[in-house]
């Protein structure tokens, strides 16, 4: 009876979970270092750089990413066909407009280990602007990762019963 139990938590110890993240209002870099541990699979006791033991990451709302300062105009991703005259610029703007979880996805993979590991880590980061998620992957979740930073609320999601108590700094 004993090695039913080890067996079985041995499944346990050795299987891929799926995780949630929320990305609004997150910085991408942020986002990259939460999900980059999961998919390595460092959060378990058993990890070992050559063995693949990473888990499922779930991303959503890659459309709503925040940064900070002025990056969405300055920050510039770049590649090159191969071709002379194949360099390519696009600034972040341009490249969130046309595709909405392209900036979470290149900074994911340029956080993962430079291996051969890493085209396989990337097949397990699923990606969704939105926080519409298919069902099938729905099914599939087993826990949320928390955010890296705290998200403020706005001002029209108060109450007036919270803006009254507010303490004022000034009155006229």
């Amino acid at each position: 009876m004993a090695s039913y139990t080890k067996a079985a938590q041995q499944w346990a110890t050795f299987a891929r979970a799926w995780y949630l993240l929320d990305a609004k209002m997150q910085p991408p870099g942020k986002i990259a270092a939460a999900t980059v541990i999961r998919l390595e699979g460092k959060h378990k006791p058993i990890y070992h750089a050559l063995s693949d033991c990473g888990d499922h990451v779930v991303i959503i709302n890659t459309r709503h990413i925040a940064f900070s300062g002025n990056k969405w105009e300055q920050k510039v991703y770049s590649s090159h066909t191969g071709y002379p005259g194949g360099f390519k610029q696009v600034t972040a703007t341009q490249l969130h407009l046309k595709d909405p979880t392209a900036i979470v996805k290149l900074t994911v993979y340029r956080m993962l280990p430079k291996n051969l590991q890493r085209r396989t880590m990337m097949q397990r980061l699923h990606l969704f602007p939105e926080d519409i998620i298919p069902e099938d992957i729905q099914k599939n979740l087993l826990q949320e990762i928390p955010q890296p930073r705290a998200v403020p609320k706005r001002l029209d999601e108060y109450t007036p019963e919270e803006i009254a108590a507010f303490p004022k700094v000034w009155t006229p």
